[in-house]
């Protein structure tokens, strides 16, 4: 029989784990706010339901994926929240890139009410979601983590116990930083190479195959290049995260120069327009700081489509 799982939260990572789940054999009951939403999860062969309380309903794992811990909150013990659904064993697996001591609150009041909990941060865009090309970083109790294996095995390319909760979203906010240097550097390099008058796809080319070559320059350095800022991400998340690299590294004593930078560039994005594009809209930004025009970009298209 096929296992069920809940799913709280559908938007374009949510919708990517349900395709991947539903391909493994997965049935996902699921609740979003958005009613054409619910709808993709029934074309894709789920259930919608009409309250995270209903989605904890007869099962052992709730996967949530919201936009921040705010929100993680109300959809875990607020009214109807899932604590309110909850049956024995219940784990809770959320995908959230949160604060880490939100996270560790949570986990605190659920583990009260016997519910188990562990930070699942997931590292990809929501394309390579889609491809199943995720990675989980997992904090909490390893007994949780190990039971999670098969459902973390539905939806990504594999998955890490990085140590007790608070630890998965730290290591996410970790790997973030480091992908926005990545981001910001290929920026850079890519504007320079059109102020020099270097043929820029070529170029794109050269820096994917040289001793700098990383999956950033493979996954967005076109969309760069073309100004194709359908989602994959949005800049309002992205400047969400790079605030929370920022309070982390104020906490720890730890510099943040290069994401200081990139967080006013995200907020000048965010500021122009772009806050609902792909995360790399800042680019525009960085042209308009070169003398270069903007250009306002594709708009977003389904999985599947091509942008034309």
């Amino acid at each position: 029989m096929p296992t069920r799982i809940g799913l709280v939260g559908m938007g374009l990572m949510g919708q990517a784990f349900i395709h991947n789940l539903h391909q493994r054999g997965f049935v996902v009951q699921g609740f979003d706010p958005s009613a054409t939403r619910m709808d993709q999860l029934r074309a894709q062969g789920g259930h919608p339901v009409d309250s995270p309380a209903a989605v904890a309903g007869g099962v052992d794992r709730v996967i949530v994926s919201v936009p921040s811990s705010a929100i993680g909150r109300e959809v875990l013990l607020g009214a109807n929240g899932i604590a309110e659904g909850a049956g024995e064993g219940l784990i809770v697996c959320d995908t959230t890139t949160a604060r880490p001591e939100d996270s560790e609150a949570l986990a605190a009041e659920l583990a009260a009410r016997g519910i188990g909990f562990l930070d699942s941060a997931v590292s990809g865009t929501s394309t390579m979601a889609h491809a199943g090309d995720l990675v989980v970083l997992a904090g909490g109790e390893r007994a949780h983590f190990d039971a999670c294996l098969p459902l973390f095995a539905g939806f990504s390319r594999g998955a890490w116990h990085v140590g007790p909760v608070g630890a998965g979203a730290r290591t996410k906010i970790i790997v973030n930083l480091v992908l926005a240097g990545n981001r910001f550097a290929l920026a850079e390099g890519l504007l320079m190479g059109e102020k020099a008058g270097l043929d820029c796809p070529t170029l794109l080319e050269v820096l994917k195959d040289s001793a700098c070559g990383s999956k950033t320059m493979v996954d967005k350095g076109p969309k760069m290049l073309s100004a194709d800022y359908s989602r994959q991400g949005q800049v309002k998340i992205s400047l969400k995260d790079s605030r929370l690299m920022i309070e982390m590294g104020q906490k720890l004593g730890a510099p943040t120069l290069m994401i200081g930078l990139y967080s006013q560039l995200l907020q000048a994005a965010a500021e122009k327009g772009y806050a609902e594009k792909d995360s790399v809209a800042f680019y525009e930004i960085l042209r308009g700081m070169a003398g270069l025009e903007e250009r306002r970009g594709i708009d977003d298209v389904p999985f599947g489509r091509t942008p034309h």
